[in-house]
């Protein structure tokens, strides 16, 4: 049995969001293909996503000093908590699938800063002589990114979200993209048909 993380970072739903569509149809065979497993489908927007604000570096700066938790403002205590939720709940997943679209070449901030939650020195990185090094090996992650354009890979939010995740250790990484259905709206119905093909394909062996 193993814990799977689905992480949606779009406001919109199926009916509209090509990145949702395709995630539905990815979670309905992982399903099929693996009913002893244990799912977490969230949406970042459905929920309050920390961001790294005055608060949290002026309470991470005084529990660094060393002054205790109960010293920090109402405020400072909520977000404190609330941060290290998301680090602590990701650190329990074997599996995680990210979902987005791609919005000015760049992912959603929600998804920005749900990933600020999981970089964390000496829970998901860490520091040694020679550099920093990953502490996620072993787990297995998926992208799945819709493009109104072509961009295989080359577009920096696809670049951003690989290259952190490589750099906390996730080797087994995979990704999907739904692309050029803004560049070629004719083909859009057969580019999004195939990405639901691909999406339950990969879901079998996930």
């Amino acid at each position: 049995m193993a814990n799977i993380l689905i992480v949606r970072a779009h406001p919109l739903n199926e009916s509209v969001s090509r990145s949702m569509l395709v995630t539905d149809a990815f979670v309905e065979a992982y399903k099929l293909h693996h009913p002893e497993d244990l799912i977490e489908d969230i949406n970042l927007y459905e929920m309050n996503v920390p961001e790294i604000d005055k608060d949290l570096l002026n309470a991470w700066a005084d529990l660094g000093k060393g002054k205790p938790f109960y010293t920090l403002t109402e405020s400072q205590q909520h977000k404190v908590t609330l941060f290290n939720s998301f680090t602590e709940g990701f650190l329990q997943q074997d599996k995680i699938v990210i979902a987005n679209p791609l919005w000015n070449l760049s992912i959603p901030t929600r998804l920005k800063a749900w990933f600020d939650t999981i970089t964390v020195a000496g829970k998901t990185f860490g520091y040694t002589e020679t550099g920093s090094v990953g502490l996620l090996q072993g787990k297995k992650a998926l992208h799945i990114q819709a493009n109104g354009g072509f961009y295989n890979g080359a577009d920096p939010a696809s670049q951003y979200v690989k290259t952190l995740l490589m750099f906390l250790g996730i080797t087994d990484y995979h990704q999907l993209f739904v692309e050029g259905m803004d560049h070629a709206p004719d083909k859009a119905p057969e580019i999004v048909s195939a990405a639901i093909d691909k999406a339950k394909e990969l879901a079998t062996a996930f």
